[in-house]
């Protein structure tokens, strides 16, 4: 046979996909079997589909939060009518802290015809960032672990990941730390945060951290904890800072029981938001906490901020008391805010017209997000994004403040910070 084929009218060949897929075992393996025709624009009465991941049940750390409430958020909107009608379908898959699994969630979004993945945590970059950027998938909103969140022309962060976090510690504990020791996990996410820190440091005129590395999934910390404290002194000034994500409560109930022996009393400590956490401070004492007077650095403001009181609705009337999403959470918060700005984006197109490209195009095109004062105004054209060679992605390095005071994390200074200029002048080093 030569020449063209001869293409079936499109509702016969709607008809013979259906049948394909209603009889094929595994049919969700075919393209289009989730409705509608490959390459076609959507039809209004199909959801649109995104995925959330996140490690959960692992031995190092998990962020079960993150989908539960992507899931909460789908609810919340299709109880409103959708999006232009349609439902929003959201998939969740557990990450599992693993490079194969990662690369499994991204290859099953696309598969699955999601138009983004939203709000979602790996520490693996490149495993999940490939198959997004081979299909065109846009990321949006990822937790800020991974460099590749910050480099991928896919990829539309709403926060400036541990880069501003680790820069604008530096500089909160530069104003009340002579000496500051590091405790961070031994990995190659780990790797980068010690020069962050320290770009905070040396801006506010202090000498760099004491690097002290640590497993990231230990049982027990008191060797490391009395590396800290060898490190930064026990003298009036000194500071230890961990980020160790979950294990960070394990390293603080070392770091007490060390402590207890007269070692370090009058050292301070402080810690990233999502190394330390409203929940913590709750579970290690509240106000009798070990943590009673902590230093954190967060990306947004504090959970006790009436400008959260939206997203603490959402998960009230539409997580069905799921203790997994939390609103002190950050990782529960930066996928309110990724969802945000899909939100935002959907409503702006077409609803026959969305799609992962179209998402990808408006975001490059310069659709702009206002997420309530929780962050400046977020866009991603060329021009917003700010000058730093290793993250060439960031358009907000904004960061709050924050200390451990009467048992609860409030804001120890009004406002956000904004740590760009720290972050340039680190990246030219």
């Amino acid at each position: 046979m030569t020449g063209r084929r001869r293409l079936l009218p499109r509702p016969l060949l709607r008809t013979a996909m259906a049948a394909v897929c209603a009889t094929a075992v595994g049919a969700a393996l075919f393209t289009g079997c989730s409705g509608g025709l490959p390459g076609a624009r959507g039809d209004s009465r199909e959801p649109i589909t995104v995925m959330t991941w996140a490690p959960e049940g692992t031995q190092a750390t998990n962020m079960a939060g993150m989908p539960a409430m992507a899931t909460a958020y789908a609810r919340w909107v299709n109880a409103s009518g959708g999006i232009h009608g349609r439902r929003l379908k959201v998939l969740t898959c557990n990450e599992r802290n693993d490079t194969v699994a990662a690369a499994g969630c991204a290859q099953r979004a696309v598969e699955a015809g999601a138009v983004a993945v939203v709000g979602s945590y790996s520490q693996h970059g490149r495993s999940m960032m490939s198959p997004l950027e081979a299909s065109g998938t846009p990321f949006i909103g990822g937790y800020g672990i991974t460099n590749e969140e910050f480099t991928s022309p896919l990829s539309y962060p709403v926060n400036g990941g541990q880069a501003t976090l680790l820069a604008g510690n530096g500089r909160q504990l530069a104003g009340v730390c002579r000496r500051v020791a590091l405790v961070r996990p031994d990995t190659i996410a780990g790797d980068q945060l010690p020069a962050l820190l320290d770009a905070g440091l040396t801006a506010g005129g202090r000498p760099r951290a004491a690097d002290v590395r640590a497993p990231e999934d230990a049982t027990d910390y008191t060797r490391h904890s009395a590396a800290a404290l060898e490190s930064a002194g026990t003298e009036d000034g000194a500071c230890v800072t961990a980020a160790l994500g979950e294990r960070t409560n394990t390293f603080f109930d070392s770091f007490r029981r060390l402590r207890e022996t007269g070692r370090g009393t009058g050292v301070r400590i402080a810690a990233v938001l999502g190394s330390v956490q409203q929940s913590l401070v709750d579970s290690t004492g509240g106000a009798s906490s070990p943590l009673e007077g902590a230093y954190a650095t967060g990306w947004y403001p504090a959970a006790d901020d009436g400008r959260w009181a939206p997203m603490r609705k959402v998960i009230q009337e539409h997580a069905f008391g799921d203790n997994r999403v939390s609103p002190t959470d950050p990782g529960v918060q930066t996928t309110w805010l990724a969802y945000t700005v899909l939100r935002s984006v959907l409503t702006s197109l077409d609803a026959d017209d969305i799609s992962a490209a179209s998402v990808h195009h408006a975001l490059d095109d310069g659709h702009q997000v206002d997420t309530g004062g929780l962050t400046p105004p977020l866009r991603w054209r060329q021009q917003d994004l700010l000058a730093v060679r290793d993250y060439p992605r960031v358009v907000n390095a904004d960061v709050t403040y924050q200390v451990v005071r009467g048992g609860r994390l409030v804001a120890d200074r009004s406002g956000f910070v904004n740590v760009a200029r720290t972050l340039e002048e680190q990246s030219k080093g």
